[in-house]
């Protein structure tokens, strides 16, 4: 019995010994790949330095053979050198020098995800979707995103030429735009559209903008509103932690917001919504486009999950994948895709976007014939025409004349004004729920006389 026992851990010790130095030949593999691929990149700059027409300084070398590793990866990581890590940092403050657009690579192309409100790229007219196909006469095929930021950014009062492909109008256009200093305001137009419908244009996530937009709910709340229109089209996202605040205001405590899923396990998260208080429970409809990206889509899609708002627009741009930015320490930085992102139903969106409950294509206006004195043009907010309105003769003198001028605009935009009917009739049903809820309670408890 003992020579049974004997032999059979004698087997399972060498079972076990066999395993670990199977796994321990596999690791001394993967690191002898990793260390003879090195040799082979040292190798490679030696020659470099060594043999190359003009010498160049190693650092640039390095920096170079970064850009490329982290854009061999996908479009969204990049190396960035201390300037560009600057401007980063900068970006996420809400002020910055350039043209006014936030740019991907989509299709292998360099995109247009949307340009910044009231940018000079807004007032030239770039449209989200459109392709950058050159920059100044240089064709962008292959370039990184840090290459085209680069290119596309310089001093205020300097002007660049860009060509972009507008696909669904089959046009190559050319625009030469003038770089300004963009200051960017993230919470636009709050303000009561009608019948107590709140309106909230939202064109970014930055830094302050969970502050401001708690604020703009308290304004209208203040005003009276019993129900609200969250505008995220043209918004490409920016922060993830700012975008998960804002949707906390929408979500009581323990509804999932947003899932991560990464190669490690710190990197598979699952983010709850912690609000305990001061809740937003009102019928709310949520406004997207295809220029509505990443925190956009994470709004989106935890509101449109937890069936807590209806989606109204067209399909989102679809970027689920998360970055982290990890400083270096020579005051560089890398922007890494970590991990990507699914909405609380377990969808990832990356690549095909948040889809809306109600589809409703945005449809200029019908100008006006001349003698209907000259056509009102659509939209000096959101499409990027110079609009001159007449002023209205009924408004009040108390009335900020801007805030009119907006709530007009808004008025005559025909997915705002889909969004106030289904809120209208999202009214009238919970209405009609509550009188008859109350007239059964009087037939089971008829009220004491």
């Amino acid at each position: 019995m003992l020579k049974k026992i004997f032999i059979v851990l004698i087997t399972f010790v060498a079972f076990f010994s066999l395993t670990t130095l199977a796994i321990s030949q596999i690791e001394n593999k993967a690191k002898d790949d990793l260390y003879s691929q090195i040799e082979l990149y040292s190798y490679t700059l030696t020659t470099i330095q060594a043999d190359y027409v003009d010498e160049i300084p190693p650092k640039d070398l390095i920096y170079g053979s970064l850009k490329g590793m982290l854009s061999s990866l996908d479009p969204h990581s990049q190396f960035l050198d201390p300037e560009e890590y600057k401007e980063l940092k900068t970006d996420t403050q809400g002020k910055f020098g350039g043209l006014g657009i936030e740019i991907s690579i989509k299709d292998g192309l360099l995109t247009v995800v949307t340009p910044i409100e009231d940018s000079p790229a807004w007032k030239a007219g770039i449209k989200s979707g459109d392709r950058i196909v050159k920059i100044e006469n240089e064709l962008t095929k292959n370039v990184t995103l840090s290459e085209a930021v680069k290119k596309l950014r310089g001093k205020p009062g300097t002007s660049v030429t860009i060509t972009v492909l507008r696909e669904d109008e089959f046009k190559i256009l050319d625009f030469t735009i003038e770089r300004e200093i963009i200051t960017i305001q993230d919470v636009k137009h709050t303000q009561i559209l009608e019948d107590h419908i709140g309106y909230i244009r939202l064109t970014e996530f930055r830094e302050d903008s969970a502050k401001s937009f708690r604020e703009a709910l308290d304004t209208l709340k203040k005003q009276g509103a019993d129900s609200l229109i969250v505008d995220l089209r043209n918004n490409p996202g920016g922060l993830l932690n700012v975008a998960i605040q804002i949707t906390e205001e929408f979500l009581p405590e323990g509804k999932i917001i947003v899932s991560t899923k990464g190669r490690r396990p710190s990197q598979n998260t699952e983010t709850r919504s912690t609000n305990t208080s001061h809740i937003v429970d009102w019928p709310m409809v949520v406004l997207i486009n295809e220029g509505s990206a990443s925190g956009s889509e994470i709004l989106a899609g935890a509101v449109k999950d937890n069936n807590r708002a209806v989606i109204l627009g067209t399909t989102s741009f679809g970027k689920g994948s998360v970055q982290s930015v990890i400083p270096l320490p020579d005051g560089s930085g890398l922007r890494l895709t970590t991990s990507k992102y699914f909405t609380p139903s377990g969808k990832s969106i990356h690549g095909i976007g948040i889809t809306p409950d109600i589809e409703v294509k945005f449809e200029p206006p019908r100008k006006k014939e001349p003698e209907d004195d000259q056509a009102e043009k659509l939209d000096e907010i959101f499409y990027n025409v110079e609009r001159k309105a007449p002023p209205k003769p009924e408004e009040k003198p108390t009335e900020n004349k801007k805030e009119a001028e907006v709530r007009e605009i808004l008025l005559k935009d025909n997915q705002v004004r889909s969004a106030i009917s289904v809120l209208k009739g999202i009214k009238v049903f919970q209405g009609t729920n509550k009188a008859e809820e109350v007239k059964a309670e009087e037939v089971v408890s008829p009220a004491a006389k």
